[in-house]
């Protein structure tokens, strides 16, 4: 993640290989994640979250009905 154009609220993100998970917040730069079935929380290491889709692309693909 870059400073100029790092993940945003809804966006899903790889923190690990393999991990996926929402943005649900970003607090004084940290983004915070969630996944199914895990309570929320900041991210360990945000500049390398890498984007797999974003809000917009979730909502394309029906995520959020």
């Amino acid at each position: 993640m870059s400073a100029a154009q790092g993940p945003r609220v809804g966006d899903e993100v790889e923190y690990a290989p393999g991990r996926l998970a929402v943005v649900t917040d970003i607090r004084k730069g940290v983004p915070y994640l969630r996944r199914a079935g895990h309570p929320e929380w900041p991210a360990q290491n945000p500049n390398g979250l890498t984007v797999s889709r974003t809000r917009v692309q979730r909502i394309a693909d029906g995520d959020f009905r």
